[in-house]
């Protein structure tokens, strides 16, 4: 059995990426770009264990995907790292970014091969351009430029990171410790991901799935008197409003659901617990603009979305107009790839007796297409 684990780091913000979508959740096919590389790594079988470092408001959507044990990460490369060592019982640890998304397999064994020369491995490579320094030129063949994985001693890299100097890999830590630095050949093939046009540097990805996910939503709420009524984010003319722990938009609570099922991201419940106080009597245009930011973050893109409101009471066609556009601009989509219809069931059953209203929604999503962008 393997003394190696491997930690991926997938928690950062990635500021300088410039692309509206997280980079660790670009799609190749449909696997985010964390899954992808986590995929090929572990199929090379060379690690005990894989340990993930993510967003702490990731973590659950990411258990979807994997079994992989998944960490939440900290504000700094160096802090997720310090997260996942808590978890780490080899004596080995390979650490990667999950940026580095075309990692070859001879790199990985050449790392391992050479694994007890010293306290940390690292990959590297040469540099072929004339390299001034502070206006010296100077030996370009003694300018290393460092790569990741790269592969520690736990003990040694435990030791190394128990202060709060920053380091910007783990082999700078190792050796600012006391710790030793063992060189090998790196690969131009492990280009990282840092500015939106690395991505055509990396021979291994391919584009998006272009496949439409699909998901539907469903809610019900009675009336209650003496509350305001809002729908699809208007302010409805009604001497009642609706029962519930929020404003009772039931619309838009139809409409999240549907989001968050083509999306595989569970549903409003999950999320947005009624048991909360935080959200009691809360808005729910709040709550629907807080998705339709995940849903970006997390590689998606709105297609269209259809409502329809089952109600004997009030009448709702002079609203609908308004619904629509409202919905659109919430969704950042435009409102000919909305719609809200509005029927009744005939006076049968709570609606027709008028205790309440009914809502179902559809939505279609699409992954963010990053190659439109280079």
């Amino acid at each position: 059995m393997s003394d190696l684990t491997l930690v991926l780091l997938a928690a950062g913000t990635y500021s300088r990426f410039k692309l509206p979508v997280k980079k660790q959740w670009l799609r190749i096919g449909h696997d985010p770009l964390w899954h992808f590389v986590t995929k090929r790594l572990a199929a090379t079988e060379l690690f005990s264990e894989i340990i993930i470092t993510s967003h702490a408001e990731e973590v659950e959507f990411m258990k979807h995907y994997t079994n992989c044990n998944i960490v939440v990460g900290g504000a700094s490369r160096q802090e997720s790292l310090k997260n996942a060592l808590l978890h780490v019982t080899t004596p080995h640890i390979m650490v990667s970014d999950i940026a580095r998304a075309c990692i070859d397999i001879d790199l990985l064994e050449r790392l391992i091969d050479n694994k007890e020369k010293a306290d940390c491995i690292v990959p590297y490579i040469t540099v072929s351009d004339t390299v001034v320094f502070q206006d010296n030129t100077i030996d370009r063949d003694a300018v290393k430029r460092v790569q990741t994985p790269q592969l520690s001693s736990t003990t040694a890299l435990k030791s190394a990171l128990k202060n709060d100097t920053i380091f910007t890999d783990e082999s700078s830590a190792i050796v600012a410790n006391g710790g030793t630095r063992y060189f090998v050949k790196g690969d131009e093939g492990a280009h990282k991901i840092t500015y939106s046009n690395d991505l055509l540097q990396l021979p291994c990805i391919t584009p998006p799935s272009v496949n439409s996910l699909v998901g539907n939503g469903f809610d019900v709420h009675a009336f209650e008197a003496d509350k305001p009524m809002v729908l699809c984010g208007i302010s409805i003319d009604s001497t009642v409003g609706f029962k519930a722990h929020s404003d009772g938009d039931v619309a838009i609570h139809a409409l999240i659901d549907a989001l968050l099922g083509a999306a595989g991201m569970g549903d409003i419940g999950m999320l947005f617990p009624d048991n909360d106080a935080t959200y009691a009597n809360i808005d729910s245009t709040v709550l629907l603009l807080n998705v339709v930011t995940k849903l970006h973050n997390f590689g998606y893109i709105i297609t269209n979305v259809d409502i329809t409101i089952i109600a004997e009471q009030p009448r709702l066609t002079s609203y609908k107009a308004a619904m629509r556009q409202r919905i659109a601009d919430m969704l950042h989509i435009d409102c000919s790839r909305t719609n809200v219809k509005a029927t009744t069931t005939e006076k049968l059953g709570f609606i027709g007796r008028k205790e309440g209203v009914a809502v179902m929604a559809s939505a279609t999503l699409n992954y963010y297409d990053w190659t439109k962008e280079q």
